[in-house]
């Protein structure tokens, strides 16, 4: 999460990750195996990423004082010339695109937590988006928009492009995908898959002349 979080965000401007920092602090009493399963983890998608962690630093604090673990990451990257990729820049007759399922990120964090009061077999989608961006941004010079719909969901941060462009966006639910399991899953909790949380998904709001071939890109 930590590192995937950074990457997309720095992404979203359709800028390129050059490395980031990572900060721990660290509760005292928390597990050395736990810790090492996190850094593992953090060192293989920043390799999947391609985007190095290049300086870090550690502070351990009383028992109590902090919830286990916190990480905090900062980015640096650069955009390249000609980019004007935002939140205000969405157009009348755009076009817009998901990169995969919805929803599964934030059910897999109830299901860990426990609070579905079953087992289900749904994981996470976090991961780093650059290289997926990167694609689309290299056979598309009319991306318009493009972030991540995290915290929300997809309709939350629609609702909020809406605002910044002053424009009005039509969602096509039975073309938007939604695993089997997370459907069911919020239909038990009373949730709308559309507001749950995403972490490995990104909104295109593209053109519509070249709609079919960033879709093709992200295919």
């Amino acid at each position: 999460l930590a590192v995937s979080g950074t990457v997309n965000d720095i992404s979203m401007s359709g800028g390129i990750a050059l490395g980031f920092t990572a900060s721990f602090i660290i509760e005292e009493g928390f597990s050395i195996s736990s810790l090492e399963q996190v850094v593992r983890s953090m060192a293989e998608t920043a390799q999947e990423a391609g985007v190095p962690i290049v300086a870090g630093d550690t502070k351990v604090v009383e028992k109590g004082k902090a919830d286990g673990l916190f990480i905090s990451t900062a980015g640096i990257a650069w955009i390249p010339d000609g980019l004007n990729i935002g939140g205000a820049c969405a157009m009348p007759g755009d076009v817009v695109l998901v990169s995969g399922t919805l929803g599964d990120h934030g059910i897999a964090v109830l299901s860990a937590r426990g609070d579905l009061g079953f087992q289900t077999e749904i994981r996470s989608d976090v991961a780093p988006l650059n290289h997926l961006i990167q694609e689309i941004l290299s056979v598309s010079k009319n991306i318009h928009v493009l972030r991540d719909p995290t915290r929300g969901g997809l309709v939350t941060t629609l609702n909020e492009i809406a605002c910044q462009s002053n424009v009005n966006i039509t969602l096509h639910e039975i073309s938007i995908p939604v695993i089997p399991a997370v459907r069911s899953a919020c239909e038990m909790l009373g949730f709308d898959p559309l507001y749950v949380a995403n972490e490995g998904k990104v909104i295109v709001i593209v053109a519509k002349e070249d709609a079919n071939t960033v879709l093709d890109a992200m295919h």
